[in-house]
């Protein structure tokens, strides 16, 4: 299964991602690990990436890009995988299918997490991070939507949208149904 996951910040979209990839027995391929990886491993992306951040700009989507491009043409990615925080706009998302349709791959279906905003809100505050402040949450909560909002759109016909709210093992139960009724 080639497979992208949405969902807000809070909706537990990482934790689903860990426990999905393994009952799917497919790498899960998270953007923010891309950075890490590249970053630790100097390799040239990472050390275009890196003199953006510590300039304290966001890394052009071509840097990123590049990485998914690279990371998606590893061997243990041919079979499947699981994109976290990739694509994040509709043109991250025409670079997607551009790499898939290379590669000769399509993607399996795109996996909405959707949580009730207060529940999100809560979520994010019980963290405890001192930079997680309500207005900062829900000023967050707002980009996400005004920027994931096309993405949900360009992604319509392969859209599985999962009730998020509840426990962990609940909400891996209705992804896997979800995504057994479209395989």
């Amino acid at each position: 299964m080639r497979l992208v996951l949405v969902g807000p910040p809070g909706a537990g979209k990482g934790t689903q991602a860990a426990v999905l990839s393994e009952h799917l027995a497919v790498p899960h391929i998270s953007s923010g690990d891309l950075f890490r990886e590249n970053i630790d491993n100097v390799t040239p992306l990472g050390k275009e990436a890196k003199s953006y951040l510590d300039a304290g700009e966001l890394v052009p989507d071509e840097v990123t890009n590049e990485m998914v491009r690279q990371r998606l043409a590893a061997s243990d990615a041919a079979e499947g995988f699981l994109l976290d925080g990739f694509p994040r706009t509709t043109p991250q998302a025409d670079v997607l299918s551009n790499i898939l349709s290379e590669n000769g791959m399509e993607l399996t279906a795109v996996v909405q997490f959707e949580v009730p905003r207060e529940e999100l809100v809560r979520r994010l505050l019980d963290r405890g991070r001192s930079d997680d402040t309500e207005e900062l949450i829900r000023r967050r909560l707002d980009v996400y939507d005004s920027e994931t909002a096309p993405l949900l759109d360009y992604y319509r016909n392969k859209l599985i949208t999962i009730d998020a709210f509840g426990p962990v093992e609940e909400v891996t139960s209705r992804a896997l149904e979800a995504l057994r009724a479209r395989a």
